[in-house]
């Protein structure tokens, strides 16, 4: 008889995404080209984080305040490539929805999961960047997608490699 007050007063007084869920999440980073620089930034604009692709990083989904759901910007950037800036944003999972419906009632909704983070779940759950290749300079002023002649000392150096000869 005592277990079975001691698990209803378990349900009665937790919420369900504290007990089904998890405080932190763990997030793999991913680019296209590898070995480019990861930076996460808080809400606040904390640096949380700085590396390398690939990785994986934990991170935190609540700050510990009430209703206190955490949002962090990815920045992923590599020298001749386009930076690319991700959000990763917390958002209420559905055992703190659902499950404090049928098993932890108004505690669960308003007293415990709201502190805990762990009614938050981090989206999106992985990041898989592609780094577009920097434009060029060059002085091909056609809008129309031709191609013009330029003298090879207009060409820039970055791009003298992948020049083809044309017979």
């Amino acid at each position: 008889m005592k277990s079975i007050i001691a698990a209803a007063a378990v349900v009665t007084l937790s919420g369900c995404a504290s007990i089904m869920g998890t405080p932190t999440q763990t997030v793999p980073i991913s680019s296209t080209p590898s070995e480019a620089k990861v930076v996460i930034a808080d809400e606040a604009g904390v640096e949380v984080f700085a590396g390398n692709t690939p990785t994986s990083v934990t991170l935190n989904k609540s700050t510990g305040r009430y209703w206190g759901k955490k949002n962090f910007t990815v920045t992923i950037s590599k020298p001749g490539f386009q930076t690319q800036v991700i959000p990763i944003t917390a958002s209420a999972n559905g055992w703190y929805i659902a499950g404090n419906f049928v098993f932890g009632g108004l505690i669960g909704w308003f007293a415990v999961d709201p502190f805990s983070g762990s009614m938050y779940t981090l989206s999106p759950e992985a990041v898989a960047a592609t780094l577009p290749a920097e434009k060029a300079a060059h002085n091909n002023k056609a809008t129309d997608g031709s191609i013009s002649i330029v003298l090879l000392q207009d060409v820039p150096a970055n791009l003298r490699d992948k020049l083809v000869r044309v017979q």
